[in-house]
C-alpha cells in the first residue's frame, strides 16, 4: 500500500487559522482539464469552423421553420397582416420576394426601392399606406389614375405576397433616391388606430349581473 501523504500547513496563518497544501483529488482535475478541452473544441466547432449552429443559430432556425410551416399552411387561407409579417421571418420567402422584384418592379421603384417613376419605397412616406395589407392591396389590384398596375393576375397571390414581404423588409431604410411622396407613416398610423373600433369589454369591465342572470 502507498503511504498516505501527511498534511503540510502553508505558511500562512490569518488570525489563527492555517491552510493545507493537499493535492486535488483526481475527479477534480479531470473534470477541470476535460472542460477545457470541451471548451476548446465547442470554439473550433461552433464558432471558428461554423461546422454546427450555435444557440442562437438553432433558435433563428427553428423559428425559420415553424415560420414556413405556419406559411404553408395559411396559404389557402385568407391574407392577414400577420401572416404577411411572418413571410419576412423566413429567407427562402424574401429571396423569391426580392428576384420578382428585381424582375417586376426595378422599372418604376428603382432595384433598391428609392424610387424612379414609382415613389421611394425605402423612406418614411406613403401614397397607400404603410400596413401590410395596404401594401398588399396596392400590388394586387393596383391604382391605375397613379399609374401601378394590377399584379394578381401575372403574379398570382403566392407571389404577390413573396413581394409584399420583400418591400416590407426595405420599408424604413432611408435609401437616398425620389422625394417623398404621400402621407408620412406616423399619420397614417394614426389614422388607423382611430379607425379601428375598440376592444370588447372584458369580464373585469362588464357591468354586474343582476340575480336573474341578465
Amino acid at each position: 500500500m502507498s503511504e498516505q501523504r501527511a498534511d503540510v500547513p502553508l505558511d500562512h496563518d490569518y488570525d489563527g487559522i492555517q491552510e493545507y497544501d493537499n493535492r486535488l483529488p483526481n475527479w477534480w482535475l479531470f473534470t477541470l482539464y476535460g472542460s477545457i478541452v470541451f471548451s476548446v473544441g465547442y470554439w473550433l466547432f461552433y464558432e471558428t469552423f461554423a461546422v454546427g449552429r450555435n444557440q442562437t443559430q438553432a433558435w433563428e432556425r427553428e423559428e425559420e421553420l415553424a415560420a414556413q410551416a405556419q406559411i404553408e399552411r395559411e396559404m389557402g387561407k385568407e391574407v392577414t397582416e400577420e401572416s404577411l409579417l411572418l413571410m419576412t421571418k423566413v429567407p427562402a420567402q424574401l429571396e423569391a420576394g426580392a428576384k420578382i422584384f428585381q424582375q417586376k418592379c426595378v422599372q418604376c421603384h428603382g432595384p433598391l426601392g428609392a424610387g424612379e417613376i414609382g415613389p421611394n419605397l425605402t423612406d418614411g412616406y406613403w401614397l397607400h399606406g404603410p400596413a401590410p395589407l395596404q401594401i398588399y392591396n396596392t400590388v394586387m389590384n393596383g391604382v391605375l389614375d397613379k399609374g401601378m398596375q394590377a399584379w394578381k393576375d401575372q403574379l398570382g397571390p403566392v407571389r404577390v405576397r413573396q413581394v409584399v414581404a420583400h418591400v416590407l423588409t426595405i420599408s424604413g431604410k432611408e435609401v437616398k433616391g425620389k422625394a417623398p411622396q404621400g402621407r408620412p407613416t406616423a399619420e397614417w398610423e394614426k389614422e388607423r388606430a382611430a379607425a379601428t373600433p375598440p376592444a370588447a369589454p372584458t369580464d373585469a369591465s362588464a357591468p354586474p349581473k343582476t340575480p336573474n342572470g341578465k
